[in-house]
């Protein structure tokens, strides 16, 4: 009989904390990982940072009525709390 004691065990090198901080992949990235993929990679980043916008896609935007800048209101907005409390008085 073969003494258990001395056994020892392999583990799988691959842990959580090696994962992909975007898509969470351990063994591999998932298809729609920024890491991966060109457009979604694009995606994050002028989102991240709206300066990144093409100047071709800033002009879509801007003819569809959208305005693509950064938050203005960063964390919790003082503006709008206090525009929301006199509204209520």
């Amino acid at each position: 009989m073969a003494d258990n004691s001395a056994t020892i065990f392999h583990s799988n090198r691959y842990n959580a904390q090696a994962a992909c901080k975007h898509c969470e992949g351990v063994i591999r990235h998932e298809p729609w990982c920024i890491t991966l993929h060109p457009t979604v990679y694009y995606a994050y980043q002028i989102v991240a940072d709206p300066s990144k916008l093409t100047m071709g896609d800033a002009l879509i935007l801007r003819s569809l009525g959208v305005i693509w800048e950064a938050n203005a209101c960063q964390g919790n907005c003082q503006r709008n709390k206090t525009s929301q409390s006199s509204d209520q008085a």
